[in-house]
């Protein structure tokens, strides 16, 4: 079994070598083992698949930490946690969000500009710089290279601005973060004017850019991790639904034909664990 420090080094390494890696987005422990079984190197929870799971808007801090140690239990893959706004406003108390998702067994989490308030979605610069700031203070207090992610909310609220949202990147860039994420950003030439501008490690979420974009195109335009969010959550819930449609609507059952069967993801759930 890897110690949390082998899974922490073997992280920070995906980011350190040529090239981009996919990271997908497990919302419970058997999607965990499913997503290792299948040969991806590392997962990052996702605060929106879970709120799917649970059938809820909003996730709690705690929720997403007791989801954290299920996905990090389920498999031996290194863990990265989506802790949104780290539960707090205040620098200091969102900080100890990182704390906590080390103490849950992650080697690595994200703090992000947004609020959470519909009114006023995104932290004034300075505050949010000062969150980062904190943050990258506790994860570097931490016994083992903790991959601290920060991320720049503007595009998902309407705000696109990107001049300000590079702007903050590179700020949360100097203030230590170690990996740079700004979802929303959809077509290739304004995600490479987003790398281009920064000297970090930069993360791009596929649940908002252009499908048809490759992994050797985002590498080339100098992408290094990504994500898919809550995509693989609402693509599957997508599919229950259809399901359930048919069978209320049509009083059918032609889906059965798509199941997997029983062996075949018994040996997918054994091949993650």
């Amino acid at each position: 079994m890897l110690s949390q420090l082998e899974k922490a080094e073997l992280f920070r390494a995906l980011h350190e070598r040529p090239g981009a890696f996919i990271i997908p987005n497990p919302w419970d422990a058997g999607t965990a083992k499913l997503l290792a079984g299948i040969g991806f190197e590392a997962l990052a929870t996702t605060s929106l698949g879970l709120a799917n799971m649970l059938g809820r808007t909003k996730v709690s801090l705690e929720m997403i930490l007791q989801n954290c140690r299920e996905i990090v239990a389920a498999t031996e893959l290194p863990v990265s946690v989506d802790l949104e706004n780290c539960g707090a406003d205040a620098p200091g108390l969102a900080a100890e969000a990182i704390r906590l998702a080390a103490e849950a067994g992650a080697v690595g989490g994200s703090i992000e500009d947004s609020t959470g308030n519909p009114e006023n979605p995104i932290y004034d610069f300075s505050h949010a710089v000062e969150r980062v700031q904190a943050a990258v203070e506790v994860a570097r207090s931490l016994p083992f290279p903790f991959t601290l992610t920060a991320r720049a909310e503007n595009f998902l609220h309407g705000r696109t601005d990107l001049d300000d949202t590079i702007k903050r990147l590179q700020a949360f860039e100097v203030a230590g973060a170690d990996v740079l994420y700004a979802p929303g950003l959809y077509d290739f030439a304004t995600i490479r004017t987003v790398v281009s501008a920064l000297k970090k490690p930069f993360n791009l979420v596929m649940g908002f850019a252009d499908p048809t974009l490759t992994v050797e195109q985002l590498s080339a335009a100098g992408v290094k991790r990504i994500s898919v969010g809550g995509a693989l959550s609402r693509v599957a819930l997508a599919a229950f639904l259809k399901c359930a449609r048919e069978m209320k609507e049509n009083s059918s059952f032609t889906y059965v034909r798509d199941m997997a069967t029983i062996k075949e993801l018994r040996g997918a759930f054994a091949a993650g664990s």
